[in-house]
């Protein structure tokens, strides 16, 4: 929709007009974590373990190009009518539960334990259940954005019907498994039904039964023996240094050998030796704590504070109530995504296997976290045209 000021303005007026109504700031976070995040993936990648000899700007390069694509994608959904989106919202809902069944059938591989790849060849590989965080944040918006008359929040039915929506793809990622992910489902599922103005019961309730279903998939043995070692890991990292807690106790050597202004890009022995494993995925932090001390990962928190702030206030001038809950839920899946990342990294979350937002490599989080990005700035740029 052209707002009445721009009608009759030449089409390259209106498209500098778009532009200008950006939210640059937020562009310029994701951009800085992006350029910080590349140059860790870099310093992490470029020499390889003992005895296994590796191109040391490979993982640099794809890392490059799983940018621009994400970069192409965000801006390409940043130029849609958010409001289109309820339409296809059971559409995406759809595609992405199709893939998460696609992973546990012969499709799928089996990647550090857990079975959530569908592998591409020319080593480019999918995640669907990253992509589902997308669908899912659609699909409750639509649920929930719309009360019926009479209504000033969602009704029991849409609340019911979005839950149990939201608990087939929960359950086929668990089925991977894949604990992480479905806690960032969790979190938005929690944080969406919050703020649509569903009922304070509801979310209580919600609260409670997810602190009985982890108490019941412990006693009933439904997670797998190295996820269980890993939160025995996070209570007690000392003991079992040189298996389960391994990685915890070295991601913390790493963190703190940086003090406070690093031993510099590039010098980080600990990166250097591969004491920590899959550095330059989910423990990306790790290289900023020991290479570019408190100040670098102070830098890096606080672009990610920009990035969700902005969220929050993209979330407030939204112009209905769809639009805000769109955001919102973006905002909730890179905050818990966020936190239990730089948590698990110092020791105050278990280890879990979920990537740093807009640092970590890899190539479904990528584009993820661009189209979600992508979705702040539609909502931005439609609050702003009427």
């Amino acid at each position: 929709m052209i707002p009445a000021h721009a009608q009759g303005r030449p089409w390259w007026w209106r498209r500098g007009a778009a532009l200008r109504r950006l939210d640059w700031t937020l562009i310029l976070a994701v951009c800085g974590l992006s350029v910080i995040g590349a140059l860790l993936v870099w310093s992490a990648t470029r020499v390889g373990p003992i005895g296994t000899p590796r191109d040391p700007l490979a993982f640099f390069k794809r890392h490059l190009l799983n940018l621009l694509i994400g970069f192409v994608l965000g801006g390409l959904v940043s130029v849609l009518d958010y409001r289109l989106l309820r339409a296809y919202a059971p559409f995406l809902y759809a595609v992405s539960c199709i893939g998460l069944v696609a992973v546990l059938s012969p499709l799928g591989e089996t990647i550090n334990g857990s079975h959530s790849w569908i592998v591409l060849g020319a080593g480019f590989q999918v995640q669907p259940s990253e992509f589902g965080k997308v669908g899912l944040v659609i699909l409750l918006a639509m649920l929930l954005g719309e009360p019926r008359d009479g209504e000033i929040g969602p009704g029991y039915r849409d609340i019911l019907l979005g839950l149990g929506l939201a608990g087939l793809p929960a359950v086929l990622i668990m089925l991977q498994p894949d604990l992480g992910t479905t806690l960032v489902f969790a979190a938005v599922v929690l944080g969406m039904l919050a703020i649509s103005g569903a009922p304070k019961s509801w979310v209580v309730g919600l609260v409670a039964s997810a602190i009985s279903g982890a108490f019941a998939v412990w006693w009933f043995g439904v997670l797998k023996p190295y996820q269980i070692a890993r939160f025995t890991a996070f209570a007690n990292p000392a003991a079992d240094p040189r298996g389960a807690g391994y990685n915890a106790q070295q991601a913390r050597i790493a963190v703190g050998s940086g003090g406070f202004s690093g031993k510099g890009l590039f010098n980080g022995e600990q990166t250097a030796g591969h004491f920590v494993p899959e550095q330059q995925t989910d423990f990306i932090f790790t290289v900023a704590g020991e290479e570019l001390g408190f100040v670098g990962a102070l830098v890096i928190l606080v672009l990610l504070g920009i990035v969700l702030w902005h969220g929050l206030r993209i979330a407030t001038q939204a112009m209905d109530l769809f639009g805000t809950l769109v955001a919102s839920g973006v905002v909730c899946w890179l905050a818990f995504q966020t936190f239990e990342n730089v948590g698990m990294t110092l020791g105050i979350m278990p280890i879990t296997g979920l990537p740093l937002p807009f640092l970590s490599y890899g190539g479904s989080a990528t584009f993820a976290n661009m189209i979600a990005v992508g979705l702040l700035q539609a909502v931005h740029l439609r609050s702003h045209s009427v």
